[in-house]
């Protein structure tokens, strides 16, 4: 089965799934361990969810946290939506930013959100240009197209190995703590 963040395939960037969600890996992480969660389903706006589709969500952000914290150990995390166009959403898909933070990892706190905002912005475009570079055999992409050059697209191989590193993390971790 073929997995879609909006129009494209994603499938090995994925390291796990539950029943309406998945989790992967970022083209363009903003910090190290910047990760993503979706709905399967692709709507571009929260409240195109069903009920059963946003708790997932946030049950899988909830898991996915623990482990994202542990693995890059991150003393805080940034979990970000944003929810329309005009909130700064790129890609017409519901998805949940996972971001671990660390004391002094940018020059002030919130500087998180401005790079989210400036630079979510070209990620279509780095969606393309990682397609056209795969189709050429091309390795990582970069070059003058880019608009955002301090922060180059990943290659292929350097986010399915560490989709393979998650993967690996999220079967071994514990359950997500239930209070009843």
């Amino acid at each position: 089965m073929s997995i879609h963040f909006g129009p494209f395939v994603v499938t090995k960037q994925v390291f796990y799934k539950s029943t309406h969600s998945f989790a992967l890996v970022n083209l363009k992480p903003l910090l190290p361990g910047h990760v993503m969660v979706c709905p399967f389903r692709v709507v571009p706006r929260i409240a195109d969810l069903t009920v059963e589709e946003v708790a997932d969500l946030f049950v899988t952000v909830q898991r996915v946290s623990s482990v994202i914290a542990d693995v890059y150990k991150g003393q805080s995390l940034n979990i970000a939506v944003q929810d329309g166009p005009l909130a700064g959403q790129s890609v017409p898909h519901v998805h949940c930013h996972v971001i671990p933070r660390k004391l002094n990892d940018l020059p002030n706190v919130d500087d998180v959100y401005t790079l989210m905002n400036s630079r979510e912005a070209d990620i279509e475009l780095s969606f393309q240009q990682l397609k056209a570079a795969h189709q050429a055999g091309g390795g990582a992409l970069a070059g003058p197209d880019l608009k955002d050059t301090d922060r180059l697209p990943r290659t292929e191989r350097e986010m399915w190995d560490e989709a393979d590193m998650l993967r690996s993390k999220m079967a071994t971790a514990g359950p997500v703590k239930a209070v009843l």
